[in-house]
């Protein structure tokens, strides 16, 4: 390896193999219960967890280490009834003539369609933005590299830390998303890659069946 500052690696616990063991059991037990939530409380939510989920998201691998990412928290009523009203717009051409016959086939068990009013419902939209210009510092105009691995690992990243804390997500994706530059103020050289509803389920929540079976080790690994 080339020279360059380096430090100890000495912050990873040192596990037993069986410790190892029980800590990998108990993490997938807390994480197969994730789902994915269509009907939020507005209950209010600490800023604090918001932010702190964020900041995990943020120490992700990532291309360089420019860290690409950006997240445009949204909170204000105004705000959310705009980014519904765009979303929902392009919801509809999607589901009344671009989206292909197959496409629609394979969303009709999980029930969507183009109303969405999670998105003003939910206390917290994190817009999620790469960054293809930027660099470490303020201010800087570096190539990015690796920006939509590094921004779809720190989402995976943000959402099992909210969901840690005890709070449901959605993934949202109209298309295209380039409102979102405006509604969030950020600039071109970025590109929206998803919105995520944050929020408490209601009380009533439901999820779909089909979204509850998931693919068997076999199915989803090999080891070679």
């Amino acid at each position: 390896m080339k020279p360059h500052d380096t430090l100890p690696y000495t912050e990873l616990p040192d596990y037993s193999d069986e410790e190892r063991i029980a800590r990998s059991i108990s993490f997938y037990e807390a994480i197969k219960v994730r789902r994915t939530c269509r009907y939020f409380s507005d209950a209010a939510i600490p800023r604090t967890v918001i932010e702190n989920a964020i900041l995990s998201a943020g120490t992700a691998p990532n291309g360089a280490n420019h860290q690409p990412w950006h997240f445009a928290v949204i909170e204000s009523a105004d705000k959310k009834k705009a980014l519904r009203s765009a979303a929902e717009q392009e919801e509809r051409e999607f589901y009344d003539g671009k989206a292909s016959e197959e496409w629609l086939e394979a969303l009709e068990p999980l029930g969507t369609d183009d109303e969405k009013p999670f998105l003003e419902t939910a206390p917290y939209l994190i817009v999620i933005f790469g960054q293809r210009k930027g660099g470490m510092n303020p201010g800087e105009m570096k190539q990015n590299y690796y920006v939509n691995e590094s921004v779809g690992i720190a989402t995976g990243m943000l959402i099992t830390a909210l969901h840690d804390a005890g709070l449901a997500t959605l993934t949202h994706t109209p298309n295209p998303m380039k409102f979102l530059n405006e509604l969030c103020d950020r600039p071109a050289h970025e590109k929206p890659m998803m919105v995520l509803v944050v929020g408490k389920p209601a009380p009533d929540a439901t999820v779909p069946v089909h979204a509850t079976v998931k693919k068997p080790l076999d199915q989803i690994a090999s080891w070679l």
